[in-house]
């Protein structure tokens, strides 16, 4: 299934911020310091289990349920 990625990244982007824009800029400076490049994902990328398993590890990090 392609676009999982981005399915996650969007999940833990909108769980943190609960609406508020400043707290989702923040957030997706935290992931793209923790290298997962956001803005290169979209509903169209291939899935990769690397980039799939630290999204999950950085998600248990934030306290996000994927």
């Amino acid at each position: 299934m392609a676009g999982k990625i981005k399915t996650m990244i969007d999940k833990i982007i909108t769980e943190k911020s609960k609406g508020n824009p400043t707290i989702a800029n923040c957030t997706r400076t935290k992931l793209i310091l923790k290298g997962i490049a956001v803005d290169k994902y979209t509903s169209s990328s291939p899935d990769e289990p690397e980039v799939m398993s630290n999204i999950s590890r950085i998600a248990k990090e934030f306290g996000v349920t994927l």
